[in-house]
């Protein structure tokens, strides 16, 4: 099979033609270098894109790139970087084949229902997908043997609009495929590759598309083509459907399908990694065809389980997929026989014992089907344990055996670029390669060498810029506005950068409380307007579209920035995504989280920001309850509380917090103008927190706690099942289309 990059850039020129093959390959995302390369084009060109480059290649006058072509100076660069892209691509000397080098060719399939991995590829919703795109970008970097699936979801996730009452309005907008960094996959004929789901009826058929991840392949699936029948089209079109047959549909073509794809493909894998429960199925898929190959279904359900992780983030019983009866037995009628048992059998794999009749719980069935499994922080696979325990009925709480492995971020992503040029400075000389060996605390110790000022003077830079690119994002909307906000006061056009900025970005979901600092208002308008040490707040995030509650937190806060009792000084950014996220993370000086404990899975973006130089202001959940050493920011939620009284308790910790201790310590300088205290606390936060939360710790643990497990499962199902892929024809879609699918191939 190949990937067919399409035909729409032959007036770049040839001199400078691995420009289009980098621009497909998302491994220019954290190469700042590459970056560089396609910026130099045309400065303008880039920010019009938005910082995509397909787009850029697509639209830039062609003037521009032979003025590039004939540089000597942009050539010399360009040869540089892609020598250094090439290089990173042969897969040599990295840390996995070095760590790993006797062990057998084994690859790990991902699945996920989104990954966030840059905003030209729209198929993300939150913090799961980017913890899913940070996990590939980082096993990319260090050489892990991986493929990973998902959907290619043409309407995207759902862009905000506000209305002139705060309420969020849903667009969608359909995502522009020659604008992103995604290719088609062809058969042998040249032509789409296209896989029927098994044992779907009526049949589903979903056509693959491919991002590169640096090393890793990301397959996505498409079910939007011509040979579905038009509701089977919409089965790819939103992330997460709400109406729950569409989203059993979307959960059957990601799970069953994904197997079937990467079979068509001629992928072996040994070991399959689920986030969350969604693509659950693919266990299913695993397991009916080794009884398609003799083995009794007992026996498959273990080998399919010795050789599965299930990751599982969600507190919420709520959050966890739950689909009636009936919905099962009318799309999985005739999967019962198919894997040799009958269909109490089936349903009971699906069951939660606290709930019997509620129907077929993914979640449930996920941690019954994988020998190995994890919450998402220290606290996180606590409550998990609490929460599914009854699945290991036990005298204590040691039997139910859920781990944890804490989530990490990607650090050459979410690093800003002249931050990481600080660090090159300073780090550098001591360390040359400290961003490779970055989950090395001993390395982070010499952040005490910058100087104050130095790193003080880039994080004012840094806000300043924020400010300035919610002014211009304000700008731009008001020149096209026909709807929507219309106040100044709420893009933030009233923002002072030298005033102490908080940032509140995330989901708006009850639990995460967006409104608590507005518990008592008179004391905020205080906190807020003090004429000698004045605070403002920035606020960004969407509501999921069927949470009507979410959305009247948001409208709340959107009336609170048109109060003039705030002085301008709370703002709400608008259609929130990753490229504002990064300007956040990069430029406020604390960031503020309290959830209601426990309801806090990890929170990454606390991560991001504390990589910066950002101090956090949180609650003690999730990844703080690990983060917080007393001397790297603030935590409150030390004293528990029933749900009526916290909210009240929990606000009046915030303002305690402002007032004595985060407010004056940021406004105490001495006579050069620098908050001495705070920047040593910046100190702090960045080398307590750089190397423990970093994906790369993640990975390189998730390898080191699974890996041996895995291997052994996979080992023995190989000496009974030798692989033979690799050595078959693979069938064309016109045949598999006409329901004419090759022989099944093994592939553990």
């Amino acid at each position: 099979m190949e990937h067919s990059i399409p035909n729409q850039f032959d007036h770049v020129p040839e001199r400078i033609s691995g420009l289009v093959d980098l621009a497909y390959n998302l491994w220019w995302s954290w190469n700042a270098e590459a970056r560089i390369l396609f910026k130099q084009l045309n400065h303008q060109a880039w920010k019009a894109s938005v910082h995509n480059p397909v787009r850029m290649l697509r639209e830039i006058p062609v003037e521009f790139l032979n003025r590039a072509a004939a540089d000597p100076a942009y050539c010399h660069r360009y040869d540089i970087v892609m020598h250094r892209f090439r290089k990173y691509m042969s897969a040599a000397g990295t840390w996995f084949s070095e760590e790993y080098a006797d062990r057998p060719p084994l690859t790990v399939a991902y699945f996920s229902a989104e990954y966030g991995l840059h905003h030209s590829l729209p198929i993300y919703a939150g913090g799961l997908g980017f913890l899913a795109g940070d996990h590939l970008k980082e096993a990319s970097d260090l050489g892990l043997p991986m493929v990973a699936v998902g959907f290619l979801y043409s309407q995207g996730y759902l862009h905000q609009q506000i209305d002139h009452d705060g309420w969020q309005e849903d667009v969608t907008e359909p995502l522009d495929r020659d604008a992103a960094p995604v290719t088609p996959v062809l058969d042998a004929d040249g032509e789409d590759l296209v896989v029927r789901v098994p044992h779907i009826d009526p049949p589903i058929y979903v056509a693959v598309r491919k991002v590169q991840v640096g090393r890793i392949p990301l397959y996505l699936l498409d079910t939007d083509i011509p040979c579905n029948d038009p509701e089977n089209r919409g089965i790819s079109s939103r992330l997460y459907a709400g109406d729950r047959e569409q989203r059993l549909r979307q959960e059957i073509v990601l799970g069953i399908g994904g197997r079937k794809v990467l079979h068509a493909l001629g992928i072996e894998y040994a070991a399959v990694h689920l986030n969350e429960g969604h693509p659950a199925f693919a266990l299913l898929e695993r397991i009916r065809e080794r009884v398609e190959r003799g083995m009794e279904f007992e026996e498959a359900l273990e080998e399919v389980r010795a050789t599965s992780v299930f990751t599982t983030h969600t507190p919420v019983p709520a959050g966890h997929d739950v689909f009636s009866v009936d919905l099962i037995d009318r799309y999985f009628a005739p999967y019962y026989a198919a894997l040799g048992i009958d269909r109490i059998r089936f349903l009971q794999l699906g069951v939660h014992p606290e709930s019997p009749a509620s129907g077929f719980n993914m979640t449930a069935f996920a941690l019954r089907a994988s020998a190995h499994h994890n919450g998402v922080s220290r606290a996180n696979g606590a409550v998990a344990c609490d929460m599914w325990k009854c699945l290991w009925p036990g005298p204590a709480e040691a039997t139910v055996p859920i781990d944890y492995v804490t989530n990490g971020v990607h650090v050459p992503t979410w690093l800003n670029t002249r931050m990481k040029a600080l660090y090159d400075r300073h780090i550098g000389p001591t360390s040359p390669d400290w961003l490779s060996e970055h989950d090395d605390p001993v390395v982070w110790e010499l952040v005490d060498e910058i100087p104050d000022a130095e790193l003080w003077q880039l994080h004012l830079w840094l806000k300043a810029k924020l400010i300035n690119r919610l002014r211009e994002r304000e700008r731009l909307r008001w020149t096209t506005r026909t709807g929507g906000a219309s106040s100044s006061a709420v893009e933030g056009a009233f923002l002072n950068p030298s005033v102490l900025t908080i940032g509140f970005a995330r989901r708006f979901s009850t639990y995460k409380r967006a409104y608590l600092i507005f518990e008592d208002l008179e004391r905020l308008k205080r906190i807020l307007n003090n004429p000698w040490q004045p605070v403002q707040i920035i606020f960004a995030g969407k509501a999921h579209p069927s949470d009507n509650e979410g959305k009247q937190v948001l409208q709340q806060i959107y009336r609170y920035t048109q109060d003039p009792g705030f002085g301008g000084r709370v703002a709400f950014i608008e259609d929130y995504n990753d490229q504002v996220a990064q300007y956040l993370v990069h430029g406020v000086d604390i960031w503020l989280n309290n959830p209601l404990p426990p309801m806090e899975a990890s929170g990454t973006s606390g991560m991001k920001a504390s990589l910066n130089g950002v101090l956090n202001l949180s609650i003690l959940d999730g990844w703080w309850i690990e983060g917080y050493n007393g001397r790297n920011g603030w935590a409150f939620g030390e004293t528990a509380a029933d749900c009526e009284a916290r909210d009240g308790i929990d606000a009046a910790a915030i303002y305690g917090l402002l007032e004595n201790e985060v407010v004056p310590l940021y406004y105490d300088r001495s006579i050069d103008d620098i908050p001495h205290g705070w920047v040593k606390m910046m100190k702090e936060s960045i080398k307590s927190n750089g190397p423990r939360f970093s994906s790369r710790r993640m990975v390189k643990e998730y390898v080191a706690r699974y890996y041996p497990s895995l291997l052994k499962g996979a080992g023995a199902a190989y000496a009974r099942y030798p692989a033979t892929a690799k050595s078959r024809q693979l069938p064309a879609w016109k045949s598999q289309v006409q329901g004419k699918g090759a022989d099944d191939l093994f592939s553990p």
